[in-house]
């Protein structure tokens, strides 16, 4: 195929994708399909089929679907569960709450911590609730007993964020006393407990592949724990370039990338293998409390202080999408396994779905 056929035809295309979006969407996004237009134009073969790709990933708009209401407190997390058909909400109200995501309507209210709780979120077999308090306490709830499991004490300070691990057979929690610990979840025996001496630490996760441990912290930085060996656990490295405290840092679907969001208002993202940033991504005009990658790794969600949410694009760093609706900050956001919806939840004591 010519050059002259392959613009001619690339013209036609574009100017159909341009009449699938409306004249509000189409504003927003054409720049961004002209500029990877004209990158793949100067593909000699096959650019046909990249731009239908492009065009397919930039269709995706989110919008409000339900706001739900319950809490009486700031809401410090929102998670969906391993299905997509629950989300799971903590609260300073002391509460954890379950929604059924089609109906909207509260599904268990669970009242087993007597202070403000930070997280919440389901097992792996979708069987138990794991949540961490400033009770100093990480509790399991069974979900279909309802019933409390287990209470794991250790910490001396608020335990501010815990993960399971993707088995379901760990919990990795951390809290301003200064330390990381990991729980056996059958047992609730406190396996490790790593010293961060000088930092303290946000959020916890864990690798696809529960081998390594990421930290976001207060003192700018991320950490990395090398996990493989339980006996033998290492800090691995240490990602360095913000200039404020690091409030989320998550691995990507593959595990080979971090983002991370942070108070001095930017989103990065880093290559594990070079340990370098390969994007930052400016556009929130306050701290950034949380950011994600989509399940194919091809945008990244983040939300903020300034009461907004953004999707960008990965390759090119541009914002795609800006969502507005929250009263206040927003704390945390989820994305559904299919990529289809979006959870967040805020200090306006909301969840807005959003699809």
């Amino acid at each position: 195929m010519s050059t002259e056929n392959n613009k001619k035809e690339g013209r036609t295309l574009l100017k159909r994708t341009i009449i699938l979006f409306n004249k509000k969407q189409a504003e927003k996004q054409i720049k961004i399909l002209i500029k990877n237009w004209i990158r793949i134009l100067k593909v000699r073969l096959g650019w046909i089929d990249e731009f239908d790709k492009i065009v397919i990933e930039y269709i995706k708009y989110f919008k409000l679907l339900k706001i739900l209401e319950g809490h009486e407190g700031e809401i410090n997390n929102v998670k969906f569960s391993k299905d997509n058909r629950m989300i799971i909400s903590s609260s300073d109200d002391k509460t954890i709450r379950i929604w059924d995501i089609v109906s909207g309507k509260q599904i268990q209210i669970i009242k087993i911590h007597s202070h403000f709780v930070f997280s919440a979120e389901f097992s792996p077999n979708e069987k138990i609730v794991a949540s961490c308090s400033a009770d100093k306490t990480i509790q399991l709830w069974d979900l279909i007993t309802k019933t409390n499991l287990k209470k794991f004490r250790g910490h001396s300070d608020w335990i501010r964020d815990i993960c399971f691990s993707n088995d379901g057979k760990y919990i990795v929690s951390c809290s301003p006393d200064r330390t990381i610990r990991i729980w056996n979840v059958n047992t609730g025996i406190n396996m490790h407990s790593l010293s961060t001496r000088s930092f303290n630490t946000n959020s916890v996760h864990f690798s696809p592949n529960d081998q390594i441990i990421v930290l976001s912290s207060s003192d700018n930085n991320i950490y990395l724990w090398n996990i493989i060996n339980l006996n033998s656990i290492d800090m691995l490295k240490i990602l360095k370039g913000h200039s404020g405290p690091v409030w989320s840092a998550k691995f990507s679907p593959n595990g080979q990338f971090i983002v991370s969001c942070s108070k001095d208002t930017t989103i990065r993202i880093w290559d594990l293998k070079s340990e370098k940033q390969i994007k930052i991504m400016k556009g929130h005009n306050s701290d950034v409390n949380d950011v994600l990658f989509s399940s194919d790794g091809q945008f990244i969600i983040s939300c903020s202080e300034d009461k907004t949410i953004c999707l960008w694009d990965v390759k090119s760093g541009d914002k795609i999408e800006t969502l507005e609706g929250h009263f206040s900050s927003i704390t945390k956001i989820d994305l559904s396994s299919d990529g289809n919806t979006l959870v967040s939840c805020s200090a306006d004591r909301t969840i807005r779905i959003w699809g």
